[in-house]
């Protein structure tokens, strides 16, 4: 038997799970006030603080850190890297650290990892970070040399889900071409072929369709002139494109509930606007499946607005049907997901991999030459 601990941070809570095999024993949702967080200046400056928490959690459980098998974080903003488990080193750490890809809570998984799994003896990972990237060199081509096309998305609800789906066919993973829609407060809709994700929207920085809180794709020339206009500032520009983008910026809300108890009351606006973003992600899983030369086997609809089966999701079907069947799996669960890769490398049904390796062998010498940093 295997014991596991998964440690999930977000921007406002740490999720953190104990699971025997595949099993979940325990598991708890630590939120974090906003006034609390707001005392660290980076988000690295927050290991301590929420490790404690962790800590605690293990030993109210009547474990000490001894007792665990392996402890799998939520991958964070490293380098770009394949799908997969990757082993926490040293150069993911320092990578962590420094923040050199952006803050993001998420950092703090392979962190806490590492710190638990040193006291213990025994291995940390981190799986399928939201920097995965196995997109085709044509799907990174954006436009203008100077912008390049880039892969930020739910990389491990995508992945869980696609061999979910796969297994439920009866199938493999890589034997399938799926086009996957990850629906939440942000949304991400990718292409996946036989295994790998070839194109996938920017979900993080202003591409795709808008979502309850991002901006999506926005009109070029009129993004430029407001930013030129002295209207906002920088802050509140890139808070346009997250933050307060999409059902927020229109409705004033990113709540779904909410926009269907407008939707039930008559509200004839809310209904535009929140068919518009059926309509936006109908228009991206057809891209994809553009990409994949229409040989798509099944559209998959998962997130948390997946839920919604009296309007959202019927929109989408609608729209979509026609391409392949379309499955719906509302939600995620991003912990179950962890423990269970990690039991996967566990039991040798799965290699980790090795970060500063895969590394080498993506950039050669220039990353470590400099040219990557």
């Amino acid at each position: 038997m295997f014991r596991i601990l998964a440690i999930n941070p977000g921007s406002t809570s740490t999720k953190v799970a104990i699971f025997e095999d595949d099993r979940m024993i325990k598991m708890q949702k630590i939120p974090h006030r906003a006034n609390e967080l707001k005392k660290f200046r980076r988000v690295v400056d927050q290991l301590d603080f929420r490790e404690h928490f962790v800590r605690s959690f293990i030993e109210d459980s009547g474990y000490k850190a001894r007792d665990f098998s392996a402890f799998v974080g939520r991958g964070g903003l490293v380098d770009p890297i394949p799908g997969g488990v990757y082993l926490v080193d040293d150069l993911m750490i320092e990578t962590l650290r420094s923040a050199k890809n952006g803050e993001h809570a998420s950092n703090l998984g392979a962190l806490i990892a590492h710190n638990l799994a040193s006291e213990a003896g025994a291995p940390a990972y981190i799986v399928d970070p939201v920097v995965v990237d196995e997109m085709e060199e044509i799907a990174r081509i954006s436009g203008h040399p100077d912008y390049q096309r880039k892969s930020i998305f739910h990389a491990l609800n995508q992945k869980a889900v696609a061999r979910e789906v796969a297994r439920s066919f009866a199938k493999r993973y890589k034997e399938m071409n799926m086009v996957i829609a990850h629906m939440g407060g942000g949304i991400s809709i990718a292409a996946h072929r036989k295994g790998r994700i070839v194109d996938v929207n920017n979900a993080l920085d202003g591409d795709g369709p808008f979502t309850p809180e991002r901006s999506g794709t926005l009109p070029l020339t009129q993004l430029i002139d407001l930013c030129f206009s002295g209207k906002y500032s920088f802050e509140e520009m890139k808070g346009q494109i997250a933050g307060n983008g999409g059902l927020v910026a229109y409705l004033g809300t990113n709540d779904a509930t909410e926009v269907i108890s407008r939707i039930k009351q008559r509200d004839a606006y809310a209904e535009l606007v929140y068919r518009a973003m059926a309509y936006q992600i109908s228009k991206w899983i057809g891209k994809m499946a553009a990409v994949l030369e229409g040989k798509v086997d099944v559209i998959v609809l998962t997130g948390g607005l997946a839920y919604d089966k009296e309007f959202l999701v019927p929109w989408i079907q609608e729209r979509v049907s026609f391409i392949a069947p379309v499955v719906v799996l509302p939600g995620s669960n991003e912990e179950k997901t962890l423990a269970l890769a990690a039991l996967r490398v566990l039991k040798s049904e799965e290699k980790a991999r090795n970060y500063t390796e895969t590394l080498k062998r993506r950039y050669r010498d220039s990353y470590f030459d400099g040219a990557i940093r």
